[in-house]
């Protein structure tokens, strides 16, 4: 890990740790203390930080004697769950449709087109860890961590809300000043985003710093200015946006929307251009 996470206290017995370097893959990581144990939520996007990360909850944590329970991943993503071989004693929670997507062979050569920064740790014999555990619709994975399904990233995104500190850890939903990359709906992503400023004041996005409301509200007007775009990259309005990092992944996005809009479910052809894998059968 290049730059050590930074930990920022919600409330009790609830962290975050949050990645100083603002870009996809960068992503960050929750911390929910039970009487039972320790939850994580998301695992970073590498082994290294992934055992970084570990070493430094089980270091903070020292005087608890707890174990790390279990991890929560919001997403099959290499961001938020590249680093889940660091967590192999723990439980693993998915939704149904993250766990499948887990169990799939990992492409260590897409890895290393779509994050260069981590090239290094995508060696051919990568791969993420496999679910024990499926959350189906919604459950309290703890008693304080209460487990949501909302697509738009993916199909079946999971995100942790914590009502005794009224926050919600969005994960891979979330991404608050760094361009997301919609391969899901953004259509339903924009409804998904309304459900979460329903839930809590506090947003802990997978990328990006703890926002609110407001910037659920500019993730959503992105999204709609990538559906307006009808595939043409070019013709997105100005916005907030203009200032992101990953501005790269915009004619992935616009792309996406406007196959959706027309019924195709069809796999990005400039996503297929991003990693360099030529023209799509």
């Amino acid at each position: 890990m290049t730059h050590a996470h930074h930990l920022v206290e919600i409330g009790q017995g609830v962290f975050a740790f949050l990645n100083p370097e603002r870009g996809f893959g960068h992503a960050n990581v929750g911390l929910i203390i039970d009487t039972d144990g320790l939850t994580i939520v998301d695992c970073s996007a590498t082994p290294a930080e992934g055992t970084e990360l570990r070493e430094r909850i089980l270091e903070l944590t020292a005087a608890l004697a707890l174990p790390i329970r279990r991890v929560v991943v919001t997403s099959s993503r290499i961001p938020f769950a590249g680093g889940s071989d660091a967590f192999r004693q723990s439980a693993f929670y998915a939704s149904d449709e993250t766990s499948d997507e887990l169990d799939e062979p990992v492409n260590p050569v897409a890895l290393r087109a779509l994050l260069p920064q981590f090239a290094g740790d995508y060696h051919d014999e990568f791969a993420t860890r496999p679910a024990t555990h499926t959350i189906t619709d919604e459950a309290w994975i703890t008693a304080a961590a209460h487990g949501i399904m909302l697509p738009g990233e993916s199909l079946a995104n999971l995100v942790v809300h914590v009502p005794g500190t009224d926050t919600v850890f969005a994960g891979a939903l979330g991404s608050f000043g760094v361009t997301p990359l919609v391969l899901g709906d953004p259509f339903a992503w924009m409804q998904s985003l309304e459900v979460l400023e329903g839930l809590a004041r506090t947003i802990v996005p997978g990328h990006g710093s703890i926002g609110g409301s407001r910037d659920l509200r500019e993730l959503s007007d992105y999204l709609h200015a990538c559906i307006a775009a009808d595939g043409d990259p070019e013709a997105m309005v100005g916005g907030p946006w203009d200032g992101w990092s990953d501005r790269r992944f915009d004619p992935v996005n616009t792309e996406r929307a406007a196959r959706l809009a027309r019924g195709d479910h069809s796999f990005p052809q400039s996503m297929l251009d991003l990693l360099g894998f030529g023209r799509a059968d």
